[in-house]
């Protein structure tokens, strides 16, 4: 039997242009308990939040003015709830941790995930540090 031999050679550049794939650095969040929730391609603390309950809100569809977020959320879909707002009813499909349970984030629109316009995940709910608890996992807890 014939011996086969590779070589390969790897080559790096302090030189080099960053490209575009390596500017564009993915951002890991996890749950409390430790576990993988969600990866996506900008900061959560950058997008806008929603005004009703201070929820992160990733745009998930193509518009015409403004372009979807690459995301991947690892969550478990629930039944839908019917809340009652100031304006009326919303009926929220929410999502939960795989490991622990706790509420995540939420939809508009029956799952899969990026079927509705817009996910929201929740104050709170999630920490770019595996293990520790997010700065504002409690904020509101003491409100009347």
């Amino acid at each position: 039997m014939p011996k086969v031999v590779s070589r390969s050679a790897v080559s790096s550049s302090t030189d080099a242009q960053p490209t575009a794939s390596s500017a564009a650095a993915l951002r890991v969040y996890y749950c409390i308990c430790g576990e993988f929730i969600l990866v996506i391609d900008k900061s959560l603390a950058s997008l806008p939040r929603r005004k009703t309950d201070n929820a992160i809100i990733i745009r998930s569809k193509d518009e015409v003015d403004a372009k979807a977020r690459v995301f991947k959320l690892n969550a478990v879909a629930e039944d839908p709830i019917l809340l009652e707002r100031s304006g009326g009813h919303e009926k929220q499909y929410r999502f939960h941790c795989p490991r622990c349970s706790l509420k995540v984030g939420y939809q508009s629109s029956p799952p899969p995930v990026k079927a509705a316009p817009f996910l929201y995940i929740l104050s709170g709910a999630l920490t770019q540090m595996q293990g520790q608890v997010p700065t504002d996992a409690f904020d509101g807890e003491n409100d009347t």
